[in-house]
């Protein structure tokens, strides 16, 4: 198996990450749908070979239209990698507003519904790929750091259910397991951009069943 042919949607595409699984992705043959809220912005990864789709990925609606064009001008999605992030934080306990909260919850909504809306699409699959981008904040949350943590940690639980489910599909239908979830965990994606982006790809070569609700910890490859 491999990503080559394969039609995978990047969303929140118009960071570093989203740029570097692109090119990584284009050039091991696959089909690339990258999304964002601002066409500008998504012009370097429409460079390297993606097609764009602007989309307010917290807008339920909005997915849901996107997912009608997607399958009308491209097809059915094999795999889905959600980088839609964002940091705020500091100040202790008592500096986690309800404002930052909210921003950062964003990112959560974001994968409630690309995951859903997508979901059929993964389990038809013959090889279906979902993976978010997580925090070592999770294992280690700090008072100033509060709500990144627990956003970060209902996304690790939204994706280990979605891996259980592609598990139960497969049972149910008694067929192998053909669709996996998986989470990476960083400190800072700052300078793991192309790691993150050949793991992805790389998920293609690997069975679901060795990597279907696992997390996986980033390093720096330097050091």
């Amino acid at each position: 198996m491999s990503v080559a042919g394969r039609l995978v949607l990047i969303a929140g595409a118009t960071s570093a990450s989203g740029l570097a699984a692109t090119r990584a992705l284009v050039s091991a043959g696959a089909r690339v749908v990258a999304v964002g809220r601002d066409a500008a912005k998504l012009e370097p990864v429409v460079a390297a070979g993606a097609s764009a789709e602007v989309c307010d990925l917290t807008d339920e609606a909005a997915v849901g239209e996107l997912a009608e064009r997607i399958h009308a001008h491209e097809g059915r999605v094999d795999g889905v990698l959600h980088l839609v992030g964002g940091w705020r934080g500091g100040g202790g306990l008592a500096g986690q507003s309800d404002a930052d909260f909210r921003f950062l919850e964003g990112s959560l909504t974001s994968l409630r519904h690309v995951s859903r809306v997508f979901d059929a699409d993964l389990r038809a699959s013959d090889a279906g790929r979902l993976a978010v981008v997580s925090s070592t904040a999770v294992a280690r949350p700090l008072a100033g750091g509060a709500n990144y943590a627990a956003v970060k940690a209902a996304t690790e639980a939204w994706a280990r259910a979605v891996a259980q489910g592609f598990a139960k599909n497969a049972r149910d239908a008694a067929k192998p397991l053909a669709a996996a979830s998986v989470i990476y965990r960083v400190k800072s994606l700052d300078g793991l951009e192309d790691a993150l982006a050949q793991r992805f790809a790389d998920l293609w070569t690997t069975d679901a069943e060795h990597v279907n609700d696992t997390i996986v910890e980033l390093t720096d490859p330097a050091l």
